[in-house]
């Protein structure tokens, strides 16, 4: 019953969805919006009291037997990347909402439990990630989430303030100070780990943390035909020298665990018969050693300097982010650990490769992430699978990572 229960919930949110392939769920989108109203129905018949915050996190919150008692929270996002999938973010919200369900039917904990739905996880609509636990943990980069525009050069302030919520105060969401006494938060692993070993639980112990850089490269255009080979400043032959860069620099530094991707490219005018004057890139460098994603920026940015010189082309890099990576706390982690043991289940320790709420949640209280597999290590994609078996697993562990943390 509970594992049917879990499936229509899965199901049920999937359908909220714009695009006839995989899911396409933006932050804030009629489509998510949906969702949430969903999700926060199933909440209130669960008896939770619910309120939202300034930037649209939600809070359902589970009275333990000691009111005055710290929360143990859990919780992950709705939002998706488009042509998505139905797993990433979604089983989190799920999964937590199942184990409060079960904690209820087998008694309530001494501490209370809240579920917290993320605003803003997935990048792909304002171009900032993770935007709804960075303002509950008081790192909220007002200045340039103001600047924000999705594709449709409609604003994040102004997205907020069209779904109700109150872009003028989200400094307000911070949960700094306030006594938080664990986050636990369930996800897929989004790589091909645990399906590798056989193995249906993941205790993630460090989070990676991303780089993003938007390089841009100026050159002369031209016309295709007359400008002689010796003779060109041709802005995508430098960008493409840049992104064999990106690779080989990351390759020798992937030992350390940092990894390179040039995500994206804009050439411009981007006509077969002109030579692009103007080339655009957007590079993700992610690992869970600080140090080595300093060194390696440092390294590509000599490697630019090299090539553009060679190329006679001029290049500007920006920074847009820089996140350090996050170790998560070892008292939570045993607790996961333990619960494993318990139930008889197999577990490795091992690190995430993506960024999750939880880094920032580690700010605010001892933080632990359980990970369970998913299908050829496939996410942000429609194929994106998790077996039944294995998510029933996941939230059998969560449930009594809970209880243990809230008792």
């Amino acid at each position: 019953m509970d594992r049917d229960w879990v499936l229509h919930v899965m199901d049920t949110v999937s359908g909220f969805s714009r695009g006839e392939t995989g899911i396409t769920r933006l932050a804030l989108s009629p489509e998510e919006m949906q969702a949430r109203s969903y999700v926060t129905g199933l909440m209130q018949e669960l008896e939770m009291r619910i309120r939202v915050d300034a930037i649209g996190n939600i809070i359902g919150r589970l009275e333990g037997t000691d009111p005055a008692a710290a929360p143990v929270c859990v919780g992950s996002h709705l939002d998706s990347v488009p042509e998505g999938g139905r797993y990433d973010g979604v089983l989190g919200v799920v999964a937590g909402l199942a184990a409060i369900r079960r904690i209820i039917k087998e008694g309530h904990t001494k501490h209370p439990l809240e579920l917290i739905i993320f605003t803003a996880e997935e990048s792909s609509r304002f171009g900032f990630a993770t935007m709804g636990s960075k303002a509950m943990a008081g790192i909220a980069d007002l200045k340039a989430w103001g600047k924000a525009k999705d594709s449709q050069g409609i604003g994040f302030l102004e997205a907020l303030a069209a779904v109700g919520f109150l872009p003028d105060q989200i400094e307000s969401a911070s949960r700094i100070g306030e006594a938080l006494h664990a986050f636990v938060e369930l996800h897929i692993e989004q790589g091909p780990v645990l399906e590798d070993a056989g193995l249906p639980i993941g205790i993630v112990e460090a989070i990676a943390a991303p780089t993003r850089l938007k390089i841009r490269v100026e050159g002369t255009p031209g016309h295709s035909g007359t400008t002689p080979m010796d003779s060109r400043e041709d802005a995508l032959v430098t960008a493409a020298q840049i992104i064999l860069a990106v690779r080989e620099v990351a390759l020798s530094r992937y030992g350390e665990g940092t990894v390179g991707t040039v995500g994206n490219i804009k050439v411009n005018p981007g006509v077969m018969n002109v030579i692009p004057g103007l080339a655009e890139m957007w590079v993700d460098i992610r690992g869970v050693d600080h140090d080595s994603i300093v060194e390696t920026v440092q390294e590509l940015k000599d490697e630019i300097s090299i090539i553009a010189e060679a190329e006679g082309t001029t290049v500007a890099i920006e920074v847009l982010t820089s996140d350090k990576p996050v170790r998560l706390h070892q008292s939570v982690s045993a607790a996961v650990e333990q619960a494993c043991k318990d139930l008889k289940v197999s577990y490795r320790r091992m690190n995430s490769g993506a960024g999750h709420d939880a880094m920032h949640m580690a700010a605010l209280c001892p933080t632990g992430m359980i990970f369970i597999p998913c299908a050829r290590g496939i996410s942000h994609n429609p194929e994106e699978f998790a077996a039944p078996d294995d998510i029933m697993t996941g939230i059998d562990v969560l449930t009594r990572t809970l209880r243990s943390l809230a008792e």
